[in-house]
């Protein structure tokens, strides 16, 4: 190998090096807080709210949840007076998505066991590219007030 070709090769690895490194700190970091949960009036539904912080410089997504408090829980956001339940809710790159009464919320449906008040409810956020978080949601009195 001449020395043109050795200068090509090392030139080509180094910018293929920096590349992979750019990027790294542009995936989302989120981190969840305020997370609660109204004690449910009846067995058939429940609602929970809480704030995903995106502290990185990249957008993403939060597509469903899990757990095996309830056979369905879907996310909804509100239009007006209406519920619609949607695909996914957007996390602003360096923002917040907030979820709260008469907003965007999660909607348990069919619940397995009823939470009462002071228990812990464990949840799984996934997003469009961040990975999962599993999310401990304390179960407040049923006409709960956060204090924002």
């Amino acid at each position: 190998m001449n020395r043109r070709s050795t200068l090509a090769a090392a030139l080509t690895l180094t910018t293929g090096l920096a590349l992979a490194g750019c990027g790294g700190d542009s995936a989302p970091k989120l981190e969840v807080a305020d997370a609660y949960m109204p004690q449910p009036v009846s067995q058939q539904m429940a609602g929970a709210y809480f704030t995903v912080k995106n502290n990185g410089d990249t957008a993403d997504k939060l597509t469903s949840v899990t757990s095996n408090l309830a056979k369905d829980i879907s996310i909804h956001k509100t239009v007006g007076t209406k519920m619609e339940r949607v695909e996914s809710l957007p996390i602003p790159a360096n923002g917040t998505l907030q979820l709260g009464h008469g907003g965007n919320h999660l909607m348990f449906m069919g619940l397995k066991s009823k939470p009462t008040k002071d228990d812990v409810v464990t949840i799984r956020l996934h997003f469009a590219h961040a990975d999962p978080i599993r999310v401990a949601v304390p179960v407040k009195a049923a006409d709960y007030q956060p204090k924002h």
